[in-house]
């Protein structure tokens, strides 16, 4: 690893200022947390291997953390140990690639494969990564989202790319950005933006959706972002190999000109480079520069919500970011995007044409009320698209499993509930949890009827059924109580000025 002075593609304005890690993270298909070590491999063994690849990755983050390094080799720190690491961080259960390999077929004869992959991989001819496979998943509002599933081999070499490409660019990233980082969950940012809602001066809300993201990201600006930081022609050459590998449907490979499959490994991380240059460098100078009232910035990979004290700072910005994006071949959906009059005054403000505008935001609709006091209250509510959407997978699946014993459909409705009130269980969605909750229980109630004839649905049936669910209760902290435990300074980062409100950056 050698630090040279950085000469970065022309469209990037500057180096942007540390922005620091914090807890938890999700990641969309494979999570970061590792799966229970391989029986096979001494456990010895492991731990050496995870302290080695611990302490390479710790000296790129001490070089990523001085101005100017531009890394010019980091592709020895994708190694046997690394690799080793990758395999195990991945999910033992997690769906085949085209090669139909699993993770349990790959831990058979593991070290020798990872040797013989390392081998191909540092040759930089012999490995070629396969076409991802195509799979569709339900969206709540009846359509499918496409996802790419890779081969296990490029996951695993994807996941130790990934763990030395996010050593370096998790000192880059701002701290509003939040998604599909180490550290950083879906309730971080909702925390960040719930707190940022009632603390600061924010009046109006740009609600912005860009269209298709990962989809129709330009593989030519994305290199040349990725060069800013990344001088090892051997990294990007693997990944200008990931972008163009293609996905396979239908047993027919189309090739790939745009965008980066989602639901691939590297592809989040991908996603937050691309968006760090063109968007939140670009939005934190524009709030140093140009906005005079307050402004608040959240943005969850490319789901983005900023905050604004005055309308007309809040239609500037829009106006020139979607400029910005366009001169990176990003477009705003027109009918997504839009300028809300939000916050603790937006009653006042609509004066008499009715109740203040909603927007959503990583799964919950946002609404101004006032609390028994009187007080300004932010209020947060499942989606009701989501809901529908789960209520309908969970009937289909109900209908399924007709003959299975009452048991184990109780077991599998629990830990459905469960999961859904994990996520949801935000303070002021309780008379939601408890909707949900019914509604599971009578669509229960009607599979059960439906198994026989002399089937009937007593009191004390569904009673039984109640029992083995969750009872809908809130879960989760008010988010500013989470977030002050979390970041108990207000201004954590003293001395680096671009940050401007909260740990969470917003």
């Amino acid at each position: 690893m050698h630090g040279h002075e950085k000469s970065g593609p022309a469209v990037v304005a500057g180096k942007p200022v540390n922005a620091a890690v914090e807890e938890a993270a999700t990641e969309s298909v494979e999570p970061r947390a590792g799966a229970k070590g391989n029986a096979r491999e001494p456990d010895t063994t492991r731990v050496q291997n995870r302290t080695s690849v611990a302490q390479g990755l710790d000296r790129i983050r001490q070089a990523a953390k001085r101005e100017g390094v531009r890394f010019t080799s980091l592709l020895h720190h994708v190694s046997p140990a690394s690799l080793s690491e990758a395999f195990h961080a991945l999910k033992r259960d997690a769906a085949a690639g085209v090669d139909g390999v699993t993770w349990e077929d790959y831990a058979r004869g593991l070290e020798p494969r990872l040797d013989d992959l390392h081998t191909r991989v540092h040759k930089g001819g012999p490995y070629h990564p396969l076409p991802a496979r195509r799979v569709y998943i339900p969206k709540p509002d009846g359509r499918q989202r496409p996802l790419a599933v890779a081969a296990l081999e490029d996951k695993i070499v994807q996941r130790a790319v990934l763990e030395v490409l996010s050593a370096i660019y998790e000192e880059d990233f701002l701290g509003f950005s939040y998604g599909f980082r180490p550290g950083r969950s879906q309730h971080d940012a909702l925390d960040a933006l719930c707190t940022a809602i009632d603390r600061r001066k924010v009046n109006f809300i740009v609600d912005a959706d860009i269209r298709s993201f990962f989809d129709t990201v330009n593989h030519d600006w994305l290199i040349g972002f990725l060069e800013h930081r990344i001088g090892d022609v051997r990294i990007i050459r693997l990944i200008r190999k990931w972008l163009k590998a293609g996905v396979m449907e239908n047993g027919l490979v189309g090739a790939s000109e745009m965008g980066t499959g989602q639901g691939s490994v590297i592809s989040p991380l991908l996603a937050n480079v691309y968006l760090h240059y063109a968007l939140d460098l670009w939005a934190e100078q524009w709030r140093k520069t140009e906005a005079e009232g307050d402004m608040v910035i959240v943005r969850y990979a490319d789901d983005l919500v900023i905050g604004f004290e005055h309308e007309a700072e809040a239609r500037r910005f829009l106006d020139a970011m979607r400029t910005r994006l366009e001169t990176f071949a990003l477009t705003l959906h027109p009918e997504k995007t839009r300028i809300i009059a939000f916050g603790r005054h937006a009653a006042e403000q609509r004066g008499e044409k009715g109740k203040p505008d909603t927007f959503d935001f990583l799964g919950f609709t946002f609404m101004a009320a006032k609390s028994r006091k009187g007080n300004f209250l932010l209020k947060r509510k499942s989606r009701r698209d989501r809901v529908r959407g789960k209520l309908r997978q969970i009937k289909d699946t109900l209908r399924q499993k007709t003959h299975q014993p009452f048991d184990e459909t109780g077991r599998w409705l629990a830990s459905v509930v469960r999961g859904f009130f994990n996520y949801h269980a935000v303070p002021t969605n309780s008379r939601t949890l408890a909707a949900f909750h019914y509604r599971v229980v009578m669509l229960w109630a009607a599979a059960y009827k439906r198994t026989s004839q002399r089937a009937h649905i007593t009191p004390q049936l569904l009673d039984r059924m109640r029992s083995y669910l969750p009872p809908p209760r809130i879960l989760h902290p008010w988010p500013q109580q989470r977030f002050a435990v979390k970041h108990p300074r207000w201004e954590p980062y003293a001395g680096k000025p671009h940050v401007r409100f909260c740990a969470g950056g917003a």
